[in-house]
């Protein structure tokens, strides 16, 4: 009984601490911050800046198409361009081509 109990006694604190840096272990591999976790970030991450540079593409296209529009100098094509897409009008001379709503030129 004394040899019994004097092993037990030997042997719990080494579980429990065994079975504590298993938990921290698992944890850190797994968890909500862990290292599987951290690898879907850095995904997650790279999928928004790419999303944000075509985002940045997009507002730097139309800024550019703004400016033809604005100030002292005024490109003559884009006015005539977006004049012509806001009165629906066409010259005699012009041919139109019709395409779909979801397919916009701009």
């Amino acid at each position: 009984m004394r040899l019994i109990r004097r092993f037990l006694n030997a042997i719990a604190l080494p579980c429990l601490f065994l079975s504590l840096s298993g938990y921290f272990a698992w944890h850190a591999m797994h968890g909500e911050r862990g290292l599987i976790a951290r690898e879907q970030r850095i995904a997650d991450i790279a999928a928004a800046q790419a999303e944000l540079h075509r985002a940045e593409l997009d507002r730097d296209a139309m800024e550019r198409r703004v400016a033809g529009l604005r100030g002292d100098r005024v490109d003559r094509d884009q006015l005539d361009e977006r004049a012509r897409a806001l009165l629906n009008m066409v010259g005699r001379d012009e041919i139109v081509i019709p395409y779909a709503p979801e397919r916009r030129l701009y």
